[in-house]
């Protein structure tokens, strides 16, 4: 059984692979912009995760929540670092992020799980 991180991330290539696919220069302009701004630059990449994290939940984007989570977790960042980060999200977005906030909570669990079970 898959769970949701595997399921997350299969949906996210399989429609990614489609939309590239269709060749749409300014799509894929958008899509390398987004890559190579997270990369090291004068912010460290965990930095620039956490700062993606922040607005995607103020933003209400749970797609790009779980997006900068995974890469946040793969990055090392803390569970602490990462709830203190959407701790600052709820505040500045106030109560509507608060959903966002729990599946965000559920994902990251999910991604802990994932770790212990390929451990």
């Amino acid at each position: 059984m898959k769970n949701q991180v595997e399921e997350f991330n299969e949906y996210r290539q399989k429609m990614n692979d489609k939309i590239l696919g269709d060749n749409n220069k300014i799509i894929k302009r958008i899509f390398n912009l987004d890559t190579n701004a997270f990369t090291a630059g004068a912010l460290d990449v965990k930095t620039k995760e956490l700062l993606g994290l922040v607005a995607s939940a103020v933003l209400r984007c749970d797609d790009c929540i779980k997006y900068h989570l995974e890469t946040s977790y793969k990055e090392g960042l803390s569970k602490e670092e990462v709830m203190e980060a959407l701790s600052i999200a709820t505040l500045v977005g106030g109560t509507i992020v608060i959903p966002h906030l729990r599946r965000a909570y559920e994902f990251w669990e999910a991604l802990e799980d994932t770790a212990t079970i390929e451990k």
